[in-house]
């Protein structure tokens, strides 16, 4: 007898209420995308304009676009429909009706999981299977193309025009509504550069360049994306536009080292305002210039986040099913508000908020939280670690060991539920795995390697400093706190601490007034709730005599309450200060070529050995 492996799909989609609520679904979608594109599109408009703060305001509040969409969804579902008029055959019609409706659509990855998104709000966990959600997804996003006039990317043909010809023509069709200093001298420069990228291999008949249609922005730069083909070879490469001192537009260099683009999208970056219409044919695009580039984190670094979650745990479902070995603790010192467990064969931490916190901390879950929506929702400058939050998760019960189990269920009982053969853990926040900032300096101390130790120091006070020029006060400022990623950069990633500069008032410590205020054991003067004295930094940070050295020599001003107080000012007088994601030597301006585009912080540095 033969069995038949086909879906059991009902046999006539009947239920015009499944058809209702699968419009109401894509149509909340659809509003939703619509607005993001409208606020995407208009930082091209605030780039032209130098309205740095606007363009700010409005990159966070786009960041909660989805969830309000998703709740405006629900309560239109739950106050049109009964609970008893839902059942499950329902339910199943409705994904049906969905996948109906996205078979022509521009953005059907994205719509899935705003459905799925809905479904979760109003369904029971044990309904988040393939019957009712998009576990998978069942809409192709091979091919889809953007439509007429404007396509995913535009071509140009150098042996045909000439390389300045077509790179002028590039730049030009992005029509920026504000004037170059100097076009033709840029061009050049970059023609120069590409020249050597490009190298001397006899050009084949398919030479061409392509460039990504729409620019990228971000703090006050705007990038534009494309690579050079010749032959079975691909060459990538990033050209970053920015303002000049007087308000023109000039090419700050070119990138083409693939660390370089990779850093440029990295993780602990703010997402991109781009204008996209078929998202997955940029994600297409971005993943030939960086191949090892997980889909989930380009997706996220468009803003688009809810879907790199989905992506990223697809992938770690992928990867439990194809490995063995067991959770444990994450390496390091063992924090106070959360405890923290790895998969070693998965690079990424799982982190869980305790559920009552030991002295000196004194902070609720709640407040911890808003720290890290507080770090979703702002400039994180390359220094700061972004975080997937998920609530709910399953974890198969044999892949934790018996000690880690325990220690989650003493510190977070809360938030530990066993059922049946899996581990649920009802909220959690996952992160890129990095080598804890303590651990790279003991090893390099271990090791004698004081070109190791000497570069962890200068990234780490490098790091600070570009938090506080962002308005990020780390507050706990100890190493253990500030993780090594993989190209070298300090990144902090402990945030229940975490202050705005404008909140905190930096101090010098009073001259005691007697013998007996000098030796006293307890501050002789008034302490407020945001005194900060950086003086006392030294205390914590530079017991160890080479450490001390390096730091000295480097970032001897994060002692002083002055430089901290500048800083300050600086923020409250509205000043935004530049960031540069990329070596400050590859520069033309450094490199003497052209005048400097802006005045340059002390702070924006990025280390030659971290790129």
């Amino acid at each position: 007898m033969t069995v038949s492996t086909r879906p059991r799909f009902p046999k006539l989609l009947s239920s015009q209420i499944a058809f209702d609520i699968a419009r109401t679904i894509v149509d909340g979608f659809d509003k939703h995308y619509r607005l993001f594109r409208d606020t995407s599109r208009a930082a091209k408009q605030h780039f032209e304009a130098g309205a740095w703060k606007l363009a700010q305001t409005q990159l966070r509040e786009r960041i909660s676009y989805y969830d309000k969409r998703v709740k405006e969804c629900v309560t239109v579902l739950e106050d049109e429909y009964a609970a008893d008029e839902l059942t499950d055959e329902v339910w199943r019609e409705v994904k049906l009706h969905v996948i109906g409706l996205l078979t022509d659509h521009k953005q059907p990855e994205l719509a899935e999981t705003f459905f799925n998104s809905v479904c979760c709000k109003i369904l029971h966990r044990e309904y988040f299977h393939n019957d009712f959600i998009f576990v998978r997804p069942a809409i192709s996003t091979e091919y889809i193309e953007n439509d007429e006039p404007v396509p995913t990317y535009r071509v140009y043909y150098p042996a045909k025009d000439g390389l300045h010809y077509s790179l002028k023509r590039i730049i030009t069709n992005f029509q920026l509504q504000r004037p170059f200093a100097d076009l033709d001298r840029d061009i050049g420069l970059v023609e120069a550069r590409l020249n050597v990228i490009f190298g001397t291999t006899p050009l084949e008949p398919n030479h061409q360049i392509q460039v990504l249609s729409s620019l990228f922005y971000r703090n006050k730069g705007a990038y534009l994306v494309g690579k050079g083909i010749n032959g079975n070879r691909e060459y990538p490469f990033v050209v970053p536009i920015l303002h000049n001192r007087k308000g023109e537009l000039v090419l700050d260099t070119v990138l083409f080292d693939t660390k370089m683009i990779t850093v440029l999208f990295s993780f602990t970056r703010a997402y991109f305002m781009v204008d996209i219409e078929v998202p997955s044919a940029y994600v297409q695009f971005v993943r030939t210039l960086l191949p090892t580039k997980p889909r989930s984190e380009i997706y996220t670094m468009f803003g688009l986040q809810k879907h790199g979650k989905s992506l990223f745990y697809r992938d770690f479902l992928h990867h439990l099913r194809h490995s063995s070995d067991r959770f444990e603790a994450a390496p390091g010192i063992r924090g106070l508000v959360m405890v923290v467990f790895a998969l070693p064969s998965f690079p990424y931490v799982f982190k869980v908020i305790k559920d009552f916190f030991p002295a000196p901390k004194e902070t609720t879950r709640a407040i911890v939280k808003e720290k890290y929506l507080l770090v979703k929702n702002h400039d994180r400058v390359g220094r700061m670690a972004d975080t997937l939050e998920y609530s709910d998760v399953a974890f198969p019960r044999m892949r934790f060991g018996e000690e880690l189990l325990a220690e989650l269920k003493a510190v977070a009982p809360s938030l530990i539920e066993e059922d049946g053969d899996n581990i649920v853990i009802r909220h959690l926040y996952i992160e890129r795995r990095m080598v804890p900032l303590n651990i790279w300096l003991s090893n390099a101390e271990r090791d004698g390697d004081a070109a190791a130790l000497e570069h962890g120091i200068l990234e780490y006070g490098n790091a600070i400093k570009e938090l506080v020029g962002v308005n990020i006060f780390p507050g706990d400022m100890l190493y253990k706190n500030f993780g090594v990623t993989r190209h070298g950069r300090v990144v902090f990633y402990d945030y229940d601490e975490i202050e705005y500069i404008t909140d905190c008032n930096f101090r010098k410590i009073p001259e005691p007034r007697n013998e007996e205020e000098e030796m006293a054991s307890e501050p002789w003067y008034p302490v407020a709730r945001n005194d900060v004295f950086p003086e006392q930094f030294g205390t914590f940070l530079l017991g160890n005599t080479n450490v001390r050295k390096f730091f000295m020599r480097h970032h001897a001003d994060l002692l002083t309450s002055e430089f901290w107080q500048s800083r300050k000012e600086r923020i409250m007088d509205g000043q935004v200060d530049d960031v540069y994601p990329y070596p400050q030597q590859c520069r033309f301006s450094v490199q003497g070529n052209l005048p400097a585009p802006t005045d340059t912080p002390p702070h924006s540095t990025w280390s030659a050995q971290a790129a």
